[in-house]
């Protein structure tokens, strides 16, 4: 192992599902607000690949305004849940660069960037959107459930020279959301078809689902992964 984790600060206490087997690829899942790493952990655990390490890292405790200011775990600050909600565009832009640290960390230990794919939940998904979409390396692809682009108005040009032009997307989004409904989702859908080869983008939605992922969505993604990032 060369690269010091602890000059990544999400990396020195992220949980990390090792592979069965030598290590050819990484998942990076990001966790929604007010969760940790673990729960993700456990639901990649049951569709891990033995070749694969997966790796979620924990989001900084700060005040969320969405909730009164209650201190929580949050990758950046939450104003609203629409498309037209102002949005805390230096935190994300911040938050961005500490999940781009975890990369380049994988990179020096040897996994190409195109043998890793970030991935997330609700405002872990759009953190990874937007991290992938905007990251100089050409990544395997993007696993976004439940969530939305952030900035989407700086889109496609935020896009760093369209390194991940054909970056493949799977987003994934229950019917019944209550947080962020369906069809903020296929608004998110769209724009990425803007930024993105549009047939790389692949929008599967859940009926009944809330919140929350299912197991056809995670068997969904187990296919996704399996896909791009084969044994090698």
């Amino acid at each position: 192992m060369c690269g010091n984790i602890m000059s990544v600060p999400l990396l020195a206490d992220a949980v990390t599902v090792s592979g069965a087997e030598r290590e050819t690829a990484a998942v990076i899942f990001l966790h929604g607000l007010g969760d940790t790493g673990h729960s993700w952990a456990d639901a990649l655990s049951s569709i891990r690949l033995p070749y694969v390490k997966y790796i979620c890292p924990h989001a900084p405790r700060i005040p969320v305004t969405l909730n009164m200011k209650m201190v929580m775990p949050s990758w950046f600050d939450l104003m609203g849940l629409t498309p037209d909600a102002p949005e805390d565009e230096a935190g994300i832009k911040k938050a961005a660069e500490n999940i781009k640290a975890i990369i380049e960390h994988e990179m020096k230990n040897g996994i190409p960037p195109n043998r890793i794919i970030l991935g997330g939940f609700s405002q872990g998904g759009a953190l990874s959107l937007y991290t992938a979409l905007t990251c100089q390396h050409q990544l395997a692809g993007i696993v976004a459930l439940s969530c939305w682009l952030p900035l989407h108005k700086a889109f496609p040009q935020a896009a760093n020279n369209g390194v991940n032009k054909d970056i493949a997307i799977l987003q994934c989004h229950g019917e019944m959301d209550p947080m962020i409904p369906v069809r903020f989702g296929a608004l998110t859908a769209e724009k990425l078809k803007s930024v993105v080869t549009p047939t790389k983008v692949q929008f599967k939605t859940y009926p009944g689902v809330m919140h929350s992922s299912c197991p056809q969505e995670m068997m969904a993604v187990k296919e996704f992964i399996e896909k791009l990032l084969p044994r090698i």
